[in-house]
């Protein structure tokens, strides 16, 4: 590592309290949606993926680039999100061993029970702690941060 590689305290200060701070407001939206006797998260990343994508559903590589999971941990997940009823998996007409994944009327009533919670923990972890214009600056900071930079 060059000299000029080297993180700067302020540099290890943010990166420190940014991964910390993440993973204390996923736990905080976690436990959320278990006291609400509902499934882990991730199950809200998938289902919400698939009911954008509409009638016509995802191929498992598009959940995968939308999602960042692992291809092993979705294909592992959409197994159990099918095994529940949730999603559905259909046969691609040009591709034999193809399918795609559409989210079924049980997975929408899930991800909606899902988002009563999740939605109510982002205002409370976030919306009524920082205001509309610090929520602006996180977010835009945060965009900086993406690779590669979005201005969303």
């Amino acid at each position: 590592m060059t000299e000029k590689a080297k993180p700067s305290p302020e540099t290890i200060k943010a990166w420190a309290r940014l991964m910390r701070v993440s993973r204390q407001l996923m736990e905080r939206a976690e436990d959320a949606l278990k006291e609400g006797g509902l499934p882990p998260l991730a199950w809200y990343d998938v289902l919400h993926e698939l009911a954008e994508a509409g009638e016509g559903g995802l191929r498992p590589f598009q959940l995968i680039e939308r999602t960042l999971f692992a291809q092993y941990n979705i294909s592992r997940l959409l197994a159990r999100l099918e095994a529940d009823g949730l999603v559905e998996k259909l046969p691609v007409a040009d591709d034999g061993r193809g399918q795609t994944i559409r989210v079924s009327a049980k997975g929408r009533e899930t991800r909606r029970r899902m988002w009563a919670i999740y939605g109510r923990s982002i205002e409370e972890l976030v919306g009524a702690k920082l205001s509309p214009d610090e929520q602006s600056m996180i977010s835009a900071l945060l965009g900086r941060l993406r690779h590669p930079p979005t201005a969303d």
